[in-house]
C-alpha cells in the first residue's frame, strides 16, 4: 500500500505544468480586468466632464443664493435644500417600514404560506414599476385621496413607496446572512424571538441594511417624475417652512434649465449636475465608511 501511494505521489510530481491552462487563466484574468475597467471608465468620464464643464459654476454664492434672471443666473439654494427635505423624509418613511417588513419575512413568516408569497410577489412587482407610474400613484393617493396637496410630504411619500422594495430586499438578504446558530444560541439561553432579533440579528445585519439605504438615497435624490406631479415646483422665490409646502429639487431644476429655459449658460446645468452628483457621493461615502466600520466590529 505504501509503495502504491509513493508511486502515485511520484507520478503526480513528475507531471509537467500544463502551459495551456496557465494561458487560459491569464486570458480570463485579463478579460475580467477589462470588464472591471469598463465599469469604472464611464464613472471617471462623467466626473471629468462635470468638473470640466461645471466646475467653474461652483462657488459659495452658487450654493447659497436663489435663481435669478429667469433661472439663467443666480444659485441653487432652494433646490439644494428641497432635495435634502425630500430625501430625508423619504428615508424616515421607507426605512422603518422596509426593515420591519424584512424582519417579518425573515424571522416570522412561514416560507410556504400564501401571505408570504403574496408579499414577495408584491415586492418584486413594485420594484419593476416605472417611476412615472409611481408619480401617478402619488398624485392619486397622497395628493388627492389623503388631501396632502402638492407638498414635500406627498412627494417624499411617493419616493418612499418607489424605493421601498430596495430597502426590503437588501434588509431581508442581510438578515438571512446572519448564521442561524446565533439564533439557536440565544433561544437556548432563554431569550425570546424578539430579544434575539433586537440584540443579535439586527446588529449583525446592520451593514447590509445600510446598503439598501445607500441605494435608496441615490435613487431618491435623482428622481424627477415622481416629484414633478406631487410636490416639486419649477421655481419658488422662497424656502419651504413646513412639509406641507412645495419645494424645488435639484433633479427637476436640472431638467427645467436644460430643456425649458432658453439662454442658460452651459456651466450652470453642469454645475447643478455636479452638485447633485457630489451630494450622492458624499452620502454614499459616509454610509460606506460606517458600513466598513461596523463590519470590522463583527466577530464572524
Amino acid at each position: 500500500m505504501n509503495q502504491t501511494a509513493t508511486h502515485t505521489s511520484t507520478r503526480f510530481q513528475a507531471e509537467p505544468i500544463n502551459l495551456k491552462n496557465i494561458q487560459v487563466q491569464k486570458l480570463f484574468m485579463i478579460l475580467f480586468g477589462l470588464m472591471a475597467a469598463v465599469l469604472v471608465i464611464p464613472v471617471i468620464l462623467i466626473i471629468f466632464t462635470l468638473l470640466q464643464k461645471g466646475g467653474s459654476a461652483i462657488s459659495w454664492e452658487f450654493l447659497t443664493t436663489f435663481p435669478s434672471n429667469g433661472m439663467t443666473a443666480g444659485g441653487i439654494l432652494p433646490a439644494l435644500l428641497g432635495t435634502v427635505w425630500l430625501v430625508a423624509i423619504s428615508l424616515l418613511a421607507s426605512v422603518p417600514l422596509g426593515v420591519a417588513a424584512a424582519i417579518y419575512l425573515s424571522e416570522y413568516a412561514p416560507q410556504d404560506h400564501w401571505l408570504t408569497r403574496v408579499i414577495n410577489l408584491a415586492t418584486i412587482n413594485l420594484a419593476g414599476v416605472p417611476s412615472i407610474v409611481h408619480a401617478l400613484f402619488g398624485l392619486g393617493a397622497f395628493v388627492a385621496f389623503f388631501h396632502l396637496g402638492t407638498s414635500i410630504l406627498a412627494a417624499s411619500l411617493t419616493l418612499a413607496v418607489m424605493t421601498l422594495p430596495v430597502v426590503i430586499v437588501a434588509s431581508w438578504e442581510s438578515l438571512q446572512s446572519v448564521p442561524f446558530a446565533f439564533r439557536e444560541a440565544c433561544w437556548n439561553m432563554g431569550a425570546t424571538r424578539w430579544q434575539t432579533i433586537w440584540h443579535v440579528v439586527l446588529p449583525n445585519a446592520l451593514t447590509g441594511i445600510l446598503t439598501g439605504i445607500i441605494l435608496q438615497v441615490s435613487r431618491a435624490a435623482g428622481e424627477t417624475a415622481p416629484i414633478m406631479f406631487t410636490g416639486a415646483a419649477f421655481f419658488l422665490p422662497f424656502l419651504p417652512s413646513s412639509v406641507m409646502d412645495q419645494t424645488m429639487a435639484l433633479a427637476l431644476h436640472l431638467f427645467t434649465i436644460s430643456t425649458q429655459v432658453p439662454g442658460v449658460p452651459e456651466q450652470i446645468p453642469f454645475g447643478v449636475a455636479l452638485v447633485l452628483f457630489g451630494i450622492v457621493l458624499i452620502i454614499n461615502t459616509c454610509s460606506i465608511w460606517l458600513r466598513m466600520y461596523l463590519r470590522s466590529k463583527k466577530k464572524w
